[in-house]
């Protein structure tokens, strides 16, 4: 039994891990079941287990030590304090709650002549590296309504396919015909060119309620502030980019390999485009993939995945049941008659196939 000068700590050490324990469990719960991110939800269940793992003596000696009807704390309710609350700001109150009581912990720790058998090294890693787990978890669920958007029709704005067409005349037709994707890419302009093309996008867009993507360019991505920003192989690495871009926009990467994949996820990517699932006249030097591995790559991740390359009303059901969520179309849309309807018949196949 603890002695009458021990029972007090005691009693701080239970509440702490009590509220720290909490704290964990709502965040692993958010990150498994809400965003489905098994990166994070490993994360917080092991820090969660050493943490609060203890010996049955000490388990005892806090449950003696506990007295929560003789708590002056329990009935103090703060003015102000919202009743209500959006799950980015519980993140915010749990991740707060988890550190303060590992702060306090830690700071226990450091009284002499104690057997509590607290490491006050190990509960200040654990803060800290709870800080980043915190971001990481704030900025995935900020990006969750974007991300959800990654279904169905995902359509690539090319220059080089436009046919004499302008940009914002095609992606008006496009996003008539249905499209809730848009990405804008360009290998033939000036970025001082194609700028005042991706203002333009981007407030039409904007205007519609679609998503608006840019190929490659970080800098136009965040100086039209765009929804997303695409980066292939050769771009800026994944995780450089993630670290660039404000927490709010999505990211996505090609793969053409299952390893390439994994990395892209592990580095912050919100999706992953696979291809080329068909040989393409848009990109002639594209590896040519096939639907086999996008269903490897489907059975690696849980991210969201872009199929593209050589996808058209032909072959978009077979792609879709090898599991990929979107399809990206360039030429069977673009180089149609009017890209409105093809947009209006692709959508409507994908939907049959569903």
């Amino acid at each position: 039994m603890a002695s009458s000068e021990e029972s007090p700590i005691l009693r701080i050490i239970d509440a702490n891990l009590n509220r720290l324990s909490e704290g964990l469990r709502f965040l692993e719960d958010l990150a498994r079941l809400q965003l489905n991110d098994a990166i994070l939800t490993q994360q917080l269940k092991t820090m969660r287990h050493e943490l609060l793992r203890s010996d049955r003596a000490f388990n005892q000696q806090l449950i003696e030590a506990r007295n929560a009807a003789g708590d002056v704390g329990t009935d103090i309710e703060v003015p102000g304090e919202d009743k209500q609350r959006e799950l980015p700001t519980m993140v915010v109150a749990n991740a707060r709650r988890a550190q303060q009581s590992i702060r306090v912990l830690e700071e226990l720790a450091k009284l002499p002549d104690t057997t509590f058998g607290l490491d006050s090294g190990k509960l200040q890693q654990a803060r800290f590296d709870l800080y980043t787990i915190e971001k990481h978890l704030l900025s995935r669920l900020l990006r969750q309504d974007k991300t959800k958007h990654i279904d169905g029709l995902y359509v690539i704005i090319d220059t080089q396919a436009l046919k004499r067409r302008t940009h914002l005349e095609v992606t008006n037709q496009v996003i008539s015909g249905g499209a809730k994707i848009i990405q804008l890419r360009d290998k033939l302009l000036s970025k001082k060119e194609l700028l005042p093309i991706a203002y333009q996008l981007k407030n039409l867009c904007a205007e519609h309620n679609v998503l608006f993507i840019i190929n490659d360019y970080l800098d136009i991505a965040l100086a039209v502030d765009a929804d997303g920003l695409h980066l292939g192989q050769n771009d800026l690495p994944v995780k450089v980019a993630r670290q660039l871009l404000p927490i709010d926009k999505i990211l996505g990467g090609s793969a053409t390999t299952v390893e390439q994949a994994t990395i892209i996820e592990s580095e912050g990517a919100d999706y992953i485009a696979v291809g080329a699932i068909y040989p393409t006249k848009n990109k002639e030097t594209a590896t040519v993939v096939g639907l086999e591995r996008l269903q490897q790559v489907r059975q690696a991740t849980a991210l969201p995945l872009v199929a593209i390359g050589g996808i058209n009303q032909d072959n978009a059901a077979a792609v879709t049941a090898a599991g990929a969520n979107s399809v990206a179309v360039i030429s069977a849309i673009l180089e149609a008659e009017s890209p409105k309807e093809a947009v209006r018949k692709m959508i409507a196949l994908l939907e049959v196939s569903k």
